[in-house]
């Protein structure tokens, strides 16, 4: 049994060093490189999309929910530990990688993930490659059909968007849209499209603070999934529940965004 499981979120914005390289511009601002990127993904997909592919995506934030499965004389139950973003806000987008690659090759938890398998973990892959990193244990976990590989098993990453839409048979909706569906708190102050005016203007704290709450959200999502299969009981469910407001209430007070969470929550 995997003692741990870690619901997260990454937030990037686009390598200004490797659109310069790309595009063969190497005395652009970081700001017109990235403006240049856009405008090469517009041009590549005839004007439909101006999003970067997942190597050109700097990780900026990484963040998280720490679950802890226990055993106790009543069963297995599940722990809330820990609710943050890797590093510190001056940290190296190397740094990064290596603290959430370390946690894979110390701890081997399951992920739990909104898109992932699409966006989250093909850059956190390429980016640790483009810095030289290893983490062998990402590849020798599990067996054949259960690894961190492997599309169609949650053992080690459950895409919360892959089972929600059936692999894609049914409608992909939005971390936002299933919030709302379920009435839990989507996204607050900040949006995706507001990160890279953050970054630009260094306040990456405010990035690391709306990713944390959009793992908040996730977490929400992942245990009416858990409920909904019968991993958790009524019981369990609430319980956890209850664990998460007391720990956004207690931290509260040095984390504000954690009470504006808990307000939308209602």
């Amino acid at each position: 049994m995997i003692r741990d499981t870690l619901v997260f979120d990454i937030e990037t914005v686009a390598d200004a060093e490797s659109a310069r390289r790309l595009l063969g511009s190497p005395d652009l601002s970081d700001i017109q490189a990235r403006d240049a990127l856009a405008k090469y993904f517009l041009d590549k997909t005839d004007g439909k999309n101006d999003f970067p592919r997942q190597p050109f995506h700097q990780v900026v934030a990484i963040s998280y929910v720490h679950l802890l499965h226990e055993r106790d004389a009543h069963g297995s139950q599940w722990i809330l530990k820990r609710i943050a973003s890797g590093g510190v806000a001056e940290s190296s987008e190397k740094e990064l990688l290596e603290g959430f690659f370390h946690l894979i090759e110390t701890r081997t938890p399951q992920l739990v993930s909104f898109n992932g398998r699409c966006f989250d973990m093909p850059v956190l892959k390429y980016r640790a490659m483009r810095h030289g990193l290893s983490c062998p244990r990402w590849f020798s976990a599990g067996d054949r059909w259960n690894n961190y590989e492997s599309r169609y098993s949650s053992v080690y990453h459950l895409d919360l968007l892959e089972v929600l839409s059936d692999y894609g048979a049914s409608a992909r909706c939005s971390m936002d849209e299933v919030a709302a569906v379920f009435e839990i708190p989507g996204k607050l102050e900040v949006a995706g499209s507001d990160v890279r005016g953050l970054f630009e203007s260094g306040d990456i704290s405010a990035i690391r603070h709306y990713c944390e709450m959009d793992v908040c959200s996730t977490l929400l999502i992942f245990l009416r999934w858990q409920l909904f299969q019968g991993i958790l009981n009524d019981v369990a469910y609430a319980q956890l529940l209850q664990s998460l407001r007391n720990y956004l209430d207690a931290e509260g007070e040095e984390k504000p965004h954690f009470m504006r969470f808990l307000e939308a929550w209602g």
